[in-house]
């Protein structure tokens, strides 16, 4: 697929269109200068610039998004991605964009005020330039909602958190994520068995901790503003700080903010420009200012990959992309140069050395004997975003004749009837949503219950609703052992003789005399998806894995058919971890000839 990818930035905007498979680029367009009368337009196919005729973000995407169809020719363009920089808590992963998605992230803009507002001008255009085309969205922030809760809360009161969402979201996700792929292609290694710090520097500056290909840490935190040093933005600052300058300069917020976004950082430090080039220039030529900006940038970047290192436990590989990261040999050897505690060696000659391009995107710094390895990789977040929507549009374009069925992990939870409920909360309590469920009608509540076992206990387990008649509770292998518990593998709704536990809510606790089972993998779906696989409710089928990060198949998966359903495979946690499985996993119903078919027998009553 041809994919038209845009990123509409406060200052610029960046388009290009590209083969979503190989990344190769028909046509690339860039917009500059917008708030001059007449910004100018590059075309790569065009060496003499464009102007266009007047001011602004709205006024130059309307010149410039219908001239590329002009420069495209018989190309035809199948999809349009979006760089969307903040997803707040509601995005997890691309999506498709409609009204509905286009006002969430219309909501979100007091979260990346100099962002987002920008992005969804630039997706509003688009669409009526390319109207008969799929948009979607991609996210900064969705790599980094795997982060655990002690990475993302602030320790600020616990009713102002909830008003207002205040967290750590994370930002450069599409950035971090391409690039510890990269990494973990070039060292012949699953990125499920590495520990990465990927390191993105440009003007915008950010680190994550990528473990076994999660973030589980990133810098960038409620806004962009937090963290590493970088081109205007100050990063981490004393708090005390802006309170006391707000009183002894008489500075109003407005003002506050416009300093430490536009005045500070690099910028602040050196008092020369943002310009990293400029600074080191400078810094050679004796500029004690320039001097110190790069001490301070480089003091601040290794502090906090020793931070990440420690968070994860070690670290395999540490990654520098970004306009820094990928071409100033002067802080890669000032960031590195004291890591070999981390068993991270500089090799100075292949540093100085390093040139990152399309045929070498990424390339070793590191001296041979190094355990951790030190990488420059080339990032390209438009591939990226090109390749998530391709991937989108073809799930919301495939016909269900090809039996690819999606794959969820499924954490532990309990079912309740209402007169437990009651024990537990109180009499006549109602469970109250947290979320939707993928099958419909079922949600994730808000309440959660400790389960007690003979030998340890487990807290804050969900409780899905709505009530059910008959109490079950759902856990892992691994939770059976930790309980003390002697948990069956069944199908769900099958507890006869199954094990006990107590539950202990806070108003009451309820010991159940059975309930507990470890749940057969199954695959939900509708009579209409039965038709289309051959199956019946109750047939035992195999699953190949497909996309994943090694051949596997999942023999023994019972099916499910009823028309409350939505079509999708669940298996628990254990079992995901030792499949190693990666997000937004799918399966083929197998035969034995290896054809996407299936094996089935028939489940005996």
């Amino acid at each position: 697929m041809n994919i038209l990818v845009i990123n509409c930035g406060s200052s610029s905007v960046k388009a290009a269109v590209i083969d979503g498979s190989s990344g190769n680029r028909l046509l690339t367009m860039k917009i500059e200068r917008l708030l001059d009368e007449h910004p100018i337009i590059h075309f790569s196919d065009k060496e003499e610039p464009i102007s266009c005729p007047s001011s602004g973000h709205e006024n130059a995407l309307r010149f410039a998004l219908p001239l590329i169809k002009e420069h495209l020719g018989d190309h035809e363009l199948h999809g349009v991605g979006h760089r969307v920089v903040h997803g707040g808590d509601k995005f997890d992963q691309p999506i498709k964009i409609t009204n509905e998605i286009e006002k969430a992230i219309e909501d979100l803009s007091s979260l990346a005020p100099l962002h987002n507002p920008v992005n969804l001008l630039g997706i509003r255009i688009a669409e009526e330039v390319f109207e008969d085309l799929p948009h979607v969205a991609v996210f900064d922030t969705s790599f980094h909602q795997t982060m655990p809760k002690r990475a993302i809360q602030y320790a600020l009161p616990k009713h102002l958190r909830e008003k207002y969402g205040l967290r750590r979201y994370g930002f450069h996700g599409t950035s971090h994520n391409y690039v510890a792929d990269m990494a973990a292609a070039h060292l012949k290694t699953d990125i499920q068995n590495l520990r990465i710090i990927t390191c993105h520097l440009g003007n915008g500056c950010s680190i994550t901790a990528v473990e076994y290909g999660r973030s589980v840490e990133t810098s960038m935190g409620m806004t962009p503003l937090e963290g590493l040093v970088m081109g205007t933005r100050s990063g981490d600052v004393d708090a005390g700080i802006l309170v006391y300058i707000a009183k002894e300069e008489g500075m109003k917020m407005k003002a506050i903010n416009k300093m430490l976004n536009k005045e500070s950082g690099l910028k602040g430090l050196s008092g020369v420009g943002n310009d990293m080039r400029d600074i080191i220039q400078r810094s050679t030529e004796g500029d004690d200012d320039c001097r110190l900006a790069i001490q301070v940038f480089a003091h601040r970047l290794r502090k906090y990959i020793g931070a990440y290192a420690a968070v994860m436990g070690g670290v395999d590989a540490i990654v520098f992309t970004g306009g820094i990261g990928e071409n100033s040999p002067v802080i890669r050897h000032r960031t590195t140069q004291r890591l070999d505690f981390l068993g991270a060696v500089l090799d100075e000659d292949l540093n100085h050395d390093l040139k990152l391009s399309t045929e070498q995107p990424v390339a070793e710094f590191s001296a041979p004997h190094s355990r951790t390895k030190l990488l420059a990789v080339r990032t390209d977040e438009q591939f990226a975003i090109a390749q998530e929507t391709v991937r989108i549009v073809e799930e919301q374009t495939k016909v269900n004749t090809v039996p690819t069925i999606p794959i969820a992990v499924s954490g532990r939870h309990i079912h309740l009837t209402q007169e437990v409920v009651d024990v537990l909360f109180g009499e006549g309590y109602e469970l109250t949503e947290k979320a939707p469920l993928s099958q419909p009608g079922q949600f994730a509540a808000n309440e959660r219950v400790t389960l007690v076992g003979p030998k340890n206990q487990i807290e804050r387990v969900r409780i899905l609703g709505p009530c059910r008649s008959k109490n079950q509770v759902e856990i892992s292998r691994t939770d059976e052992f930790f309980l003390g518990v002697d948990a069956p593998v069944r199908a769900s709704g099958h507890i006869q003789n199954s094990a006990g536990i107590k539950l202990v809510g806070p108003e009451g606790e309820v010991t159940l005399k059975e309930g507990v089972i470890c749940a057969w993998r199954h695959i939900h779906m509708t009579p209409e998806d039965a038709k289309i696989f051959e199956v019946n409710d109750k047939d035992i089928v195999e699953v190949e894995v497909i996309h994943g990060t090694r051949p596997l198949t999942f023999g023994n998966v019972l099916v499910r058919v009823s028309p409350k359903y939505k079509l999708e495979m669940h298996i628990d946690t254990d079992e995901a971890n030792a499949a190693e499985l990666p997000r937004h996993s799918e399966g083929v119903l197998i035969d034995t000839d290896g054809t996407a078919k299936l094996v089935k027998r028939k489940l005996k009553h």
